[in-house]
């Protein structure tokens, strides 16, 4: 299926699918109704829950309602890793025969070797569905021109599946990807000339700088009107968006997802305020303490980590599965009528660092940063430069020197970045500056904000101040 039926018929709605304007009462008898029929389609065909269910002395009929679920172990990325290695490449969670499968994906692998997710051809379609839902509460409608700028090589979901959840919705997909080249985006962009542009923020960013050496324009005059950001928490960091719909002229909105659950679940309306849980037929969404994994609710001003069940998935289910996705509830109301809570993210478990008791997300770091331009560019690194995530020595960061900024009032401007960073996050920084452009710019990859090598240009000695 490239493109579902009456697509065109969805331009200019206010919503995608009933469900973003459901009630609670009415969702949750959804949500027991299709996790009842899970739990069955599960006891028959998933020997990793089988076994797990097990381990932890329950049945699989003895969930039957939200409160049920509670009572179930958490599945964690460990969980998943270990049962692809028993049974490659799907794993044992794979719960649907070999010959219904007709696609597979994979995670970028930033915490190990890649886990490869399957999909038969319903789930393939309901993918297609819950990423429909995002780019359209994201502003993208069908015969939209959506120029590609996430990576469309590697398996990963911001390719090949965006793609074709973009054709699903009857928008036109033009897929040069990040791994095309800046240069060639860019000229994409001025040849065809798309209303939207999708990819990661720091990228996106990058490639609005070139756009005056490689058209000899800026980005802002070639007639973009939304961007789309995922893949990355800066999406939602003020100075980046602000940066972002400056220098394209265009109004951001940003939507997020993840591998093992399908592409995106996640969207922001045009209120901008935060992205909706949309697609609460196919997923339940809880919010856990991340200290305690107590389970709490959704109320605006919480902060916590998602942890997600799908419901009707076929080929590679989860149950209670960890995200690491660190959210605060941004509201729980919004004028465009959607009544899923709204979030941001600011960090991931795998990027949270420890120092001296404080957790850490490098993006809040990043935020600080951004906000110091033009005494500084926007860019930084943490070099942890320990084992693992906890330190008690002060936390290393490296900070590249904003372009017309003497190198003489380095000494200043450290002073400056400790003080932030200790005001702000309550730990001690030790602030090394370095050259404009020192790091590489932002292409395919997500930008990586901690280092645990030193970089080629810093010598033992240049933290010594």
């Amino acid at each position: 299926m490239y493109k579902r039926d009456n697509a065109s018929s969805k331009k200019g709605a206010a919503y995608y699918h009933p469900i973003e304007i459901s009630s609670n009462a009415d969702i949750i008898e959804l949500q027991e109704k299709k996790l009842q029929a899970q739990m069955a389609y599960l006891s028959e065909n998933s020997i990793f829950y089988q076994q797990k269910f097990a381990q932890a002395g329950i049945s699989f009929a003895d969930i039957k309602t939200l409160k049920d679920l509670s009572t179930v172990p958490f599945t964690v990325k460990q969980d998943l890793r270990d049962s692809l290695q028993a049974a490659p490449p799907f794993g044992l969670h794979r719960a649907a025969e070999l010959g219904d499968i007709i696609q597979m994906q994979a995670s970028s692998g930033t915490t190990g070797n890649p886990a490869y997710v399957a999909l038969t051809e319903n789930d393939v379609e309901s993918w297609n569905e819950l990423s429909a839902r995002g780019f359209f509460a994201c502003g993208v409608n069908p015969g939209d021109f959506v120029l590609h700028g996430f990576s469309m090589s590697k398996g990963f979901v911001g390719g090949i599946p965006c793609m074709q959840a973009i054709q699903y919705m009857g928008a036109i997909d033009v897929p040069i990807g990040a791994d095309g080249g800046v240069d060639r985006l860019l000229r994409a962009c001025a040849d065809t000339k798309p209303r939207v542009l999708i990819g990661a923020p720091n990228f996106l960013l990058h490639v609005a700088s070139m756009a005056p050496k490689i058209l000899g324009t800026t980005a802002d005059q070639l007639g973009v009107e939304q961007l789309v950001v995922g893949g990355e928490p800066g999406g939602g960091i003020p100075a980046i968006r602000d940066a972002l719909e400056k220098a394209w002229g265009a109004t951001i909105c940003e939507m997020m997802g993840g591998t093992d659950l399908g592409v995106i679940y996640w969207g922001e309306c045009a209120e901008q305020d935060g992205m909706h849980m949309l697609c609460q037929d196919h997923i339940i969404v809880e919010l856990i303490n991340p200290d305690t994994n107590e389970v709490i609710p959704f109320e605006k001003g919480v902060t916590g980590e998602l942890v997600y069940t799908a419901l009707g998935r076929e080929a590679s289910p989860v149950v209670r599965f960890k995200s690491g996705d660190h959210i605060v509830v941004t509201d729980t109301d919004c004028g465009c009528g959607r009544t899923g809570p709204k979030i941001r993210c600011f960090g991931r478990t795998d990027d949270m660092l420890i120092v001296r008791g404080i957790n850490v997300f490098p993006s809040a770091i990043q935020d600080l940063i951004l906000q110091l331009q033009p005494e500084t560019n926007g860019v930084m690194r943490v070099f942890a430069d320990f084992e693992g995530h906890s330190t008690q020595r002060n936390l290393k960061v490296i900070v590249e020197r904003g372009a017309k900024r003497s190198e003489s009032d380095d000494a200043i401007l450290i002073q400056q970045i400790e003080t932030t960073i200790k005001n702000a996050l309550s730990f001690k920084a030790q602030v090394l500056i370095v050259d404009p452009n020192s790091f590489e710019k932002p292409g395919a990859a997500k930008v990586a904000l901690t280092l645990r090598e030193r970089p080629d240009f810093l010598t033992l000695n240049d933290f010594d101040h």
